[in-house]
């Protein structure tokens, strides 16, 4: 009975102090494939832990997602957890810049996504467009994946084990007022 209030009452404070800082925005739940973390639960010990952002900014993504890992370790009444597998995929598209008239022939990509890879596709679509377009857009995101085993009791030794109370105060969002 204890330990369900208590972590209850740690995933309350957990969830305000995500919540509460509203200067960082990017930190979140992803909701339908969108920015934000997401994980999956392997085992009782293993979780996969995704973070989507916009931009290319490796050190950002890796960061949030060791937060989220740090989150899921407490939550589970853990102290420390080791990443056993790192994956970082920034995933670039430039959008034409040239005017355009007439019917033509693109490529609509498709990325699908299976348990250990990503595959990306592309079918070829016809379509009419005219239209003047100025400048160029490139248009990026970032996902970092990171699996992970978490343990309690003395860490073990090595660059890949993090004790969570520590990530989780270095790398949680700060409030910049």
């Amino acid at each position: 009975m204890k330990t369900n209030i208590f972590r209850l009452m740690l995933t309350m404070l957990i969830t305000l102090s995500v919540f509460g800082c509203a200067s960082q925005p990017d930190y979140k739940q992803a909701a339908k494939g969108g920015y934000g973390y997401t994980e999956s639960k392997l085992s009782d010990t293993q979780y996969r832990v995704h973070f989507k952002a916009k931009g290319t900014d490796k050190s950002k993504a890796m960061d949030y997602a060791m937060l989220r890992a740090s989150e899921l370790t407490l939550l589970a009444s853990y102290d420390w957890f080791v990443v056993t597998s790192r994956e970082t995929l920034i995933d670039k598209e430039t959008v034409q810049t040239a005017p355009v008239s007439g019917f033509n022939q693109r490529y609509t990509r498709v990325k699908s996504c299976g348990l250990l890879s990503c595959r990306t596709s592309y079918h070829p679509t016809t379509q009419f467009e005219t239209g003047v377009y100025v400048g160029g857009v490139q248009q990026s995101e970032i996902e970092t994946v990171l699996n992970i085993e978490m343990g309690k009791g003395t860490r073990p030794a090595g660059q890949a084990s993090f004790d969570a109370r520590e990530v989780q105060e270095n790398l949680a969002p700060q409030d910049d007022e």
